[in-house]
Order: structure tokens, then C-alpha cells, then sequence
């Protein structure tokens, strides 16, 4: 087996101890893979191609402003890919930056600016740290004019770690009920439903406040919204829903017919309830904004899949991209996608031998009770693995495109045909750990958990498999 490059190892930090078990052959196939994906969808090399800057003019395709007409630059926004947009910006603009705040998961190595300030918050569950950081970028918000100009970075997970609740709900009331809500199998939509009404800066409200001040907001987004096309071209402006600089597309109503599907009425906070429960117009989200807040998108979870089919067009292996979309319970999920693998395997169908398949989206684990350490592609990943055990030849790669699966600090976990076996040797019962979510505990004992760090990128789930060459084990 040829050895992989620095660069691949730089992107996977524990890639010689993932080729050193298993099957390695059928590993370093989708390894490589990974990390050609992971390079070309970095924030801060998108980002740093996307934004012109002549020392007067900022462009962005063919939309340009003059910043020597504005008094003042500010930089501001939250996300788990935060970190490498918030440099991008600040190489590009430099000391043109007057300020800002911008809120990530962790603060790694390298991540130190000059002019903009990076803040800690909480995710999945928000903390005090983002709670002050969210009132610091209010307060310099409520202190702009009309002459100067926001750059607002986002990318998944700004709900939470963006997080101040409107006045009458406290962090804790927050906290519980983000906590309730994420155990409760609802979708990611459905959550946000909630999550925006309930918040003085999500569903648009941070943008709204920057429009009553007169000022002018330029949204670099990196959507994790899954079920939206790939990107075509993110120098266009692009209309967006969501997240606390784009109009909301949920309403009261389904915030409350989000807790009564799911039995959730009684469980949350009655502070909460309460104000959900309310009729009242100046309690719903902005539906709107104005001609002075741009939208520029430029990645969405499908293009995760897209670079991944690219990618192994450079490796000559046919690929197959299956979904965008999927979801549903994660280990039920890589069950599904086992058995398509075997059908290559059986019929030739939808692709012949050897060849990757590819599915995205964003699949979730319904926790009943207290779970152990994992999350939801370590799970899949699990799951897949209970159905091509001793089947010679399968391979999965499945990982949290941020470098976070879960609560965990794994991006996610490989599975092949040996994983139950060697799980069995180590006195692991598969069915087990799935059952009581505790997915890391075995990847981790196997050397099968992958660990990349932050990757600069936020998009959602992204699932590869491998169909090699039929052979025998060795």
C-alpha cells in the first residue's frame, strides 16, 4: 500500500493509526477522498478566492462598494467554521478592520487576529461565554450609524453559540429547553423553530438590529441547510432564510406545533412556553429585510457531495452520489446504506465494483434517558458496520463535515467488514453500544474514530463508501 501524503495527514491527524487497522487497502481509497473534499471546501481558501480588496474597493464578483465612504468596518457573526472565515477576512481587509466579535466552538492554534476578536460560546447547548459575547455584538450594533458597514461570517452552529435570549428568558430556560428539543428526534428545522422565537439575535433579528441602525450588512454564509441545491456561483447574492442575519421562514405557529409533536409542551421551561404560546405580532421574527443587508452563500452541504464525486473521478473510480438528503436515525441510516453497498456487491447496482458511494445530509440520534459518548456519524458509521460484517470489501468513511460529531471532539468514525470482529476481540457488543449510544467508546478502542480538528467547513454529514474489488480477507 503507497503511503498517503503530509498534507492528507495534516487534514486527518490520526490517519497512519486509521490505515494501521482494518482493512487499509479499502481505507486509504476513501481517506484520500476525504481529504481532497476537505481542502477544497475550506472556508478560509473560499473565502480568500471570493472577497477583492484594492486597498479602497471591497468586490465580491461584480459588487463592489467603497469603503473610504464608511467611517467605520466591523466584523461580526458565529459558527463552528467561524474561525477560518473571521482569518480569511482579516488577512484580505487587514487593519481596514475597525473591530468585531465572532463566536466559534474552540479557539485551536493559529486562530490569532489582530483586529477581530474571537469569542468561545456553547454548542450543542449555549453557555454564559456566548451569551456575553451576543451582548457584546448587540451593544456595538446599538452603537452604529448609517455610515458604517457590517460583515456578518455565519456557518452552522451559530444558533447556539450565538445565543441571547429575548428579556423574560434566561440562559437556563434556554438551556433546557435546546437540551429537551435536541433529544427529541425533531429535525433541525423544526429545532430552529423554536430556537429563533426565544432569541433576541437568531431568525434574523441580528441583521433587523443592523438595519434600524441605517447601517449596511454583507453576509458571507456557509449554509448547513440540508435540501438546497449545490452552489453555483457564491458571488452572486443569493436569497437565505435563517440563522441571525437572514428573514426566518418559520413562524410562532410551528414553534408550537413543533413542542406538541413531539410531547415537548410540558417539559420545557414555562418561561418558554409562555412566550411561544402568545399572541403576539412583535414577538415573531423578522419575514423580511431591507435592500441594505446582501446575502452571498457560498457553500451548502451538497457540495460536500459534489467534491466528493470529483474526487474519486481523480482516483478513476466510478462514484454514485445517492442523496443529499438524508436523514432519518443514524444507525438505521448506515444499516440503508450497507445494503445498497451489498447490492453493488450482488447485482451490479447502482454501479459496478469497484466505486464510491456517496450520501449527505444530516442524520440525528433520539437519546431515550441519559446516553454515553458518541454522536450521530459515529453511529452510522456502527451501524453500517453490523451489516457488512465478514463481508469482504465494504468500507465506510463517515464524518461531521466541521470536525465535531455530536458532542464529541471526533469528526466521526471508518467501519469495514472486520470492525464487529475486532470489536467482539476487545469484548464489545456491537448492538450493545448502539443501543446505548456509546459509539466512541469503540471507535476509540479500535483506532477507527477519525480525528481532523476544525476543518474550516460546516456541512452537515457526509458518508463514504467504498465497494473495492472482490477478494479475500488476509
Amino acid at each position: 500500500m503507497e503511503q498517503v501524503g503530509s498534507a492528507a495527514k495534516a487534514r486527518i491527524k490520526n490517519m497512519d493509526k486509521l490505515l494501521s487497522t482494518g482493512d487499509g487497502e479499502n481505507r486509504k481509497v476513501l481517506l484520500e477522498i476525504v481529504t481532497e473534499v476537505l481542502e477544497r471546501l475550506d472556508s478560509h481558501r473560499v473565502i480568500g478566492d471570493l472577497l477583492q480588496w484594492d486597498g479602497r474597493h471591497l468586490s465580491i464578483g461584480e459588487f463592489r462598494w467603497d469603503l473610504q465612504r464608511k467611517r467605520r468596518v466591523f466584523v461580526v457573526g458565529a459558527g463552528k467554521a467561524a474561525n477560518a472565515m473571521a482569518r480569511a477576512v482579516e488577512e484580505k481587509l487587514g487593519d481596514r478592520i475597525d473591530g468585531g466579535i465572532v463566536i466559534v466552538k474552540t479557539i485551536e492554534p493559529g486562530d490569532r487576529l489582530e483586529c477581530i476578536e474571537l469569542a468561545e460560546g456553547g454548542h450543542p447547548l449555549p453557555n454564559e461565554r456566548g451569551l456575553e459575547a451576543s451582548r457584546r455584538i448587540l451593544r456595538l450594533v446599538d452603537e452604529a450609524g448609517p455610515d458604517d458597514l457590517f460583515l456578518g461570517l455565519i456557518s452552522g452552529g451559530s444558533s447556539a453559540l450565538m445565543s441571547c435570549p429575548v428579556p423574560g428568558i434566561s440562559l437556563d430556560d434556554e438551556i433546557r429547553a435546546t437540551e429537551v428539543l435536541l433529544k427529541s428526534g425533531a429535525r433541525i428545522l423544526e429545532i430552529n423553530a423554536v430556537r429563533r422565537h426565544i432569541s433576541a439575535t437568531n431568525g434574523g433579528r441580528l441583521a433587523q438590529r443592523v438595519e434600524a441602525r441605517g447601517a449596511e450588512m454583507i453576509n458571507l454564509i456557509l449554509s448547513d441547510s440540508v435540501g438546497a441545491r449545490p452552489t453555483t456561483d457564491p458571488a452572486k447574492p443569493a436569497a437565505f432564510f435563517g440563522t441571525p442575519v437572514a428573514p426566518d421562514g418559520t413562524t410562532l405557529v410551528n414553534a408550537r406545533e413543533v413542542l406538541k409533536k413531539y410531547g415537548l409542551t410540558d417539559r420545557i421551561p414555562q418561561a418558554i412556553r409562555d412566550y411561544i404560546e402568545t399572541e403576539d405580532p412583535a414577538r415573531e421574527t423578522p419575514k423580511t429585510l431591507g435592500p441594505a443587508i446582501h446575502h452571498f452563500v457560498f457553500e451548502r452541504p451538497a457540495d460536500a457531495c459534489e467534491a466528493a464525486y470529483v474526487a474519486a473521478e481523480k482516483l478513476r473510480l466510478p462514484a454514485v452520489i445517492l442523496t443529499t438528503v438524508l436523514e432519518g436515525e443514524s444507525a438505521q441510516a448506515g444499516g440503508f446504506l450497507a445494503c445498497v453497498a451489498r447490492e453493488v456487491r450482488l447485482n451490479g447496482r447502482p454501479a459496478s465494483a469497484p466505486c464510491v458511494l456517496i450520501a449527505g445530509g444530516e442524520t440525528t440520534t433520539r437519546v431515550d434517558g441519559r446516553g454515553s459518548e458518541g454522536g450521530p456519524s459515529q453511529e452510522l458509521a456502527l451501524g453500517f458496520a453490523l451489516e457488512v460484517a465478514d463481508r469482504p470489501g465494504f468500507c465506510i468513511a463517515a464524518i461531521d463535515m466541521d470536525g465535531t460529531d455530536g458532542p464529541t471532539a471526533l469528526a466521526g468514525g471508518m467501519a469495514d467488514d472486520r470492525t464487529v470482529s475486532r470489536a467482539r476481540a476487545l469484548g464489545f457488543n456491537v448492538y450493545e453500544s448502539l443501543a446505548g449510544h456509546d459509539s466512541s467508546a469503540v471507535l476509540r478502542a479500535l483506532g477507527d474514530e477519525i480525528v481532523t480538528g476544525n476543518t474550516g467547513t460546516n456541512l452537515c454529514d457526509l458518508n463514504l463508501i467504498y465497494v473495492g474489488p472482490e477478494r479475500t480477507t488476509g
